[in-house]
């Protein structure tokens, strides 16, 4: 009584595009997963709307989106959220309570169960999960339910009842969905009740169909039209009892549809004697011709080769003269038309409106060519106290140092990699190569003093500072060795996510083992920051007062990932506490930005009681608007605060075998900081590129990668009692963006240690250079860099609409670039906003003392 299918859905893999392809038959777009966080009523014609034109009684149970999609249609429903992930009880229990009492009614004509359990337990513990077998057995035993009232209601000869047991996607080994891997897009198609005889699902368990297939099987199932944007094909085995004529009726209206849908893509397409709606006429000749040449000719020679052998079955069917081999010719041609029709109109979901693509590429070209020109600009202005630099663009390539043309070539080798789909899945090869060159590059320069024979060596022995170019050489050993030991922690990617990696490693090893490094992780990381911010000054008051803020934070974190886990997390006093804990960062955070430059310091001359330090003053028109010291202070302090607060809030929200990396990044970011603060102040843009490149390098590194089904769904419901679209939604973008934005952050730090530079070599510096070099290259670069990326990626997009994985490989990229850029300037408003905040506040601080004095 049963056959099953595995039913290959389209990516994007997520909820609501799902539901719309098994009801209208018709493939969505990825601009769809924005849609399944709101879900907006569905507009176009449908197997609901189709059934609610005739008079049936609908009833729904589970997920919400079936509300949103289709309001007004059901006559009882109770919706319950399919986004609260932590909820794998409760959600499942609020639809089987009312199974039995509507098993019993009479009073619908279609129910619909939409069960939510399973696929939240796959984003908490994965396919392995040790929930996983007592929730399938669970389902056995609803279905088992419903079967058995379906029984007893057929020998009551009170009508026969189908079920139609589906998934809407398949799942990762991690429980995440989205993208288009096997995993992913395997759904199951179970139809009970369509036979008399025994089960043919052992028959049927290599047959593969396409989900969108589901929406005209049904409808011709149940004597509804097939809705009109449906490109999928009827299941043939669905209507084995029918007889001949009727079969091939089926596949006549299924013809005939797509047909309809082939015109309005092709306007003025018109296949020679199209048969009208009453039928075909009597007589037509049996004339099948090879059918060759464009596409559109094939397919009106195919449809016409389908219609002439029906015509002539019917033809000899009146005359008694027909043979099962004309009904098998038949079938074949249809099939053979249908098949081609179908993949031909799923193409052709993909083609867009050229015209306003490539103005939308114009205006994006233009941003990037000002962006580009800014940066050029300020490259080749004349540095404060410096001589003018040599290294200028336009008087060419061999006057560039290595380090830039790298840049250059970086930049050259991310926008030929976009045009392969290979490249694209394996994005963080380049990345991770990138920045070991990078890295490499540094040394070379770190060391290049020392080299033997060099002059420059000796005086710089002389001089003492060996020192500094010890903690140079250092610091990129030390960003060596933290990035190769990313680079091993996931195997990320799209097809090797197979092969053995630190973090399989440490989950196979027990999960005891993965919380006792998530526990040291965390201590390590609060122990890091409050040295790095000490080490600025214990002294100072508003030093220890900032200290003892994060430092709470930072033992209510480790706290609750003691006492919390995956399976309990989902607890009231667990929300409850990781609201506590998003209030106290977020009031130390906000707290320390605002109230530090106001509290901070100032330094006025002969103040100072250490005749060594000196303070380069901030001038503008020629008058003393504030000190330089009193600025990298600031920044710094404010800096590392938002760092502290990023990686306390990462390590609240992250998997648990991602609490290493965080703490890798956080040692990456020092390190560069402490190399950054040793090399001067000439090619600050480059220094600025690596911040960019480490950020990207680790958004990989935390198991990223360009396909949906690695983004954490899990994570965002961290502290929430009940759903909440917009909480859950900036969480998740914390969670998926959290190394890119917390390089972003460090450009402030970059800043303080920048201004220490010119502390050492300057007494007074304009404001107007303060603000080109000091704060337009780590907003510029960033912004340049992310601008050059979007055009050319989009216009990759545009030239691969027709491509083969232009749904499950460049689309969903082209999600993650657009997120990225939302990040970028996020991340670069927030750096801007800071800075010019706390000039402002220096400023006027300054001139209030001074109207005093």
């Amino acid at each position: 009584m049963a056959t099953g299918y595995h039913a290959k859905a389209a990516p994007p893999t997520v909820t609501m595009p799902r539901l719309k392809a098994m009801v209208s038959g018709a493939i969505g777009g990825f601009l769809d997963v924005a849609f399944n966080f709101n879900t907006q009523a569905m507009l176009d014609d449908n197997l609901l709307g189709q059934f609610f034109r005739i008079g049936w009684k609908m009833v729904m149970l589970g997920d919400e989106t079936w509300l949103k999609l289709f309001p007004g249609l059901f006559t009882r429903h109770d919706g319950v959220s399919s986004f609260y992930v932590k909820d794998t009880v409760q959600v499942d229990q609020n639809v089987s309570r009312h199974l039995e009492n509507e098993l019993n009614r009479d009073d619908w004509n279609l129910l619909i169960l939409h069960y939510l359990g399973l696929d939240h337990v796959g984003h908490i513990g994965g396919r392995n999960s040790i929930l996983m077998a007592p929730k399938l057995k669970e389902m056995d035993e609803v279905v088992k339910m419903i079967h058995l009232s379906t029984i007893q209601t057929r020998d009551n000869d009170q009508g026969k009842t189908l079920l139609v047991v589906v998934s809407d996607h398949g799942m990762t080994e991690n429980g995440n969905h989205g993208g288009s891997s096997y995993e992913e897009t395997d759904s199951l198609a179970l139809f009970v009740g369509l036979k008399n005889d025994l089960s043919d699902y052992a028959a049927s368990s290599c047959n593969s169909i396409y989900q969108v297939d589901i929406a005209p099987t049904l409808a011709l199932l149940f004597g509804v039209p097939i809705p009109k944007n449906n490109v999928g094909v009827l299941i043939s085995e669905a209507f084995d009892l029918l007889t001949d004529d009727k079969q091939l009726r089926v596949l006549e209206l299924n013809s005939w549809q797509l047909l309809r849908l082939i015109q309005a893509q092709l306007p003025g397409l018109s296949c020679r004697n199209l048969p009208s709606h009453d039928g075909f006429t009597d007589g037509l000749a049996s004339t099948i011709v090879e059918c060759s040449g464009s596409m559109e000719k094939m397919l009106c020679c195919l449809y016409m080769n389908a219609i002439n052998l029906h015509s002539s079955w019917k033809s000899k069917s009146l005359s008694r003269s027909k043979s099962r081999d004309d009904y098998s010719c038949t079938v074949a041609a249809y099939h053979q038309f249908l098949k081609t029709a179908s993949e031909w109109l799923s193409r052709r979901v993909t083609d867009k409106p050229v015209g306003l693509l490539a103005f939308g590429i114009v205006a994006m070209t233009i941003s990037s060519l000002t962006l580009l020109g800014l940066m050029i600009f300020m490259s080749t202005e004349d540095q404060p106290g410096e001589n003018q630099r040599l290294c200028n663009s336009i008087t060419g390539l061999h006057k560039w140092s290595v380090n830039e043309i790298f840049l250059l070539g970086v930049m050259l080798i991310l926008v030929m990699s976009m045009a392969s789909s290979s490249m694209v899945e394996e994005e963080q090869y380049i990345w991770h190569f990138v920045l070991s060159t990078s890295y490499v590059l540094f040394l070379r320069k770190a060391v290049q003093p020392l080299a033997p024979g060099s002059a420059k060596s000796f005086f710089k022995l002389m001089k003492g500072q060996t020192e500094r170019l010890d903690f140079r050489i250092s610091s990129i050993i030390l960003l060596l060795i933290s990035g190769r030991i990313l680079r091993g922690w996931h195997q990320g990617g799209v097809n090797w996510t197979y092969l053995p990696d630190i973090s399989k490693w440490l989950e196979q090893s027990g999960v005891n083992h993965v919380r006792s490094i998530q526990l040291a992780s965390g201590l390590l990381v609060i122990s890091l920051s409050i040295f790095a911010l000490f080490v600025f000054g214990s002294r100072r008051k508003i030093t220890q007062l900032v200290g003892f803020c994060f430092l709470i934070c930072g033992f209510l974190v480790l706290w609750h990932l003691y006492h919390n886990n995956a399976f309990v997390s989902a607890s009231y006093d667990a929300a409850i506490q990781a609201q506590i804990i998003y209030a106290i960062l977020g009031i130390a955070t906000i707290g320390t930005f605002v109230a530090l430059p106001w509290f901070i310091p100032l330094w006025f001359p002969g103040t100072c009681s250490k005749p060594n330090v000196k303070s380069t003053l901030v001038t503008f028109d020629g008058q003393c608007i504030f000190s330089l010291v009193e600025f990298r202070d600031s920044s710094y302090l404010i800096g590392l605060a938002y760092i502290i607060c990023w990686c306390l809030l990462q390590l609240l929200l992250q998997q648990p075998i991602n609490s290493m990396p965080i703490l890798l990044l956080l040692v990456q970011i020092l390190s560069s900081m402490l190399y950054f603060s040793c090399s001067g102040l000439q090619h600050i843009e480059v220094e600025v590129a690596l911040l960019y490149y480490m950020g990207m390098a680790g958004h990989f590194a935390l198991g990223n990668s360009n396909t949906l089904a690695t983004i954490d769904v899990a994570g965002a419901f961290i502290g929430l009692s009940s759903h909440s679209m917009f909480l859950s939604g900036i969480l998740m973008f914390i969670i998926t963006y959290a190394s890119p934005m917390l390089f972003l952050l460090s450009m402030l730090m970059y800043i303080s240690v920048k201004s220490t530079s010119y502390l050492a070599n300057h007494q007074n510096v304009d404001s107007g250079h303060l603000a080109k070099m000091i704060l337009g290259y780590p907003c510029l670069v960033p912004l340049s860099l992310n601008s050059i990326l979007l055009t050319s990626y989009t216009i990759v997009l545009l030239l691969m609409r027709n491509h083969l994985f232009v749904w499950s490989v460049f689309s969903p990229k082209y999600l993650y670039v657009c997120a990225t850029t939302v990040c970028i300037y996020v991340g670069v408003f927030v750096v801007a906003a800071t800075e010019i905040y706390t000039c402002w506040v220096l400023a006027l601080r300054r001139k209030n003392q001074i109207s005093i004095r």
